[in-house]
């Protein structure tokens, strides 16, 4: 793979397509991962030469390893969701299907995946992580859960996860709800610190972070409705006033662990 390789076409499927076509809104309403986080994943590896973040979207946690690793790669199958993120010039994008990954034997020191593991954990993925990674390599996924406002708001959002959503969501959606426990991977597995996402959100930014949701696309595509429309009135109630900000909390799970070689 060329350093100098850009983010080119390729067919997608409907899962791609479902992210790739609201990239901008994904760019523009998603919470940033602690700066902790990636302190930590570096302090676990023998050396900080090369990472990669694989299913990048648009490079929430590709541009934070860039202040801990030399070379920094980005990789996502959607060329669209790459470009979103606008310019990254100390990062190295290409698009890739988590199953073939054009990369050498032991070329990186930390792989990770973002809140996408449980669209791709298959044998095949597992066996590329194997050989992408160096002996001391470090592999690390995360997801997050629902998110934590207030007694209030919390149980509004967990009213339209769970119900009005229900069936709208992609079968790996449950993987998340698990927090990734149902996913057995091949490694040594280490604990992880606790993290969160933290952000300060009015309600407009709560309001357009839902509507990224897979499954709010889906129903609104079904229904020919917003979700999100039906229960605004009640959010902005427990909100307060719209323009108030609120600590907003996403708890992050992990697998993260050294091949066995």
């Amino acid at each position: 793979m060329s350093a100098s390789e850009a983010p080119t076409a390729k067919p997608a499927s409907d899962s791609i397509q479902l992210f790739s076509s609201h990239s901008t809104d994904y760019a523009r309403f998603r919470p940033t991962y602690p700066e902790a986080l990636f302190a930590w994943l570096a302090n676990q590896c023998a050396t900080t030469d090369t990472a990669l973040d694989l299913a990048a979207g648009n490079g929430q946690a590709s541009s934070p390893l860039t202040r801990y690793f030399r070379h920094v790669l980005a990789c996502d199958a959607s060329a669209e969701q790459l470009s979103a993120g606008g310019d990254w010039p100390e990062v190295q994008r290409f698009v890739a299907d988590a199953e073939h990954l054009p990369l050498r034997r032991g070329q990186l020191d930390l792989l990770v995946v973002a809140q996408a593991l449980h669209w791709f954990a298959t044998p095949p993925f597992f066996s590329q992580v194997q050989l992408a990674l160096k002996p001391s390599g470090l592999f690390c996924a995360w997801c997050y859960s629902l998110l934590e406002v207030s007694a209030e708001v919390d149980a509004l959002i967990r009213t339209l996860y769970s119900e009005t959503l229900a069936g709208y969501w992609p079968a790996g959606r449950a993987s998340v709800d698990a927090g990734y426990s149902d996913i057995q991977v091949p490694f040594t597995c280490i604990d992880t610190p606790a993290f969160a996402l933290e952000a300060y959100w009015n309600l407009s930014e709560l309001i357009g972070y839902l509507g990224t949701w897979s499954a709010v696309k889906q129903w609104q595509r079904r229904q020919g409705r917003d979700p999100i429309a039906m229960i605004e009135s009640q959010l902005s109630s427990a909100w307060g006033s719209a323009e108030q900000r609120r600590l907003i909390r996403w708890p992050l799970h992990f697998l993260t662990g050294f091949p066995n070689r």
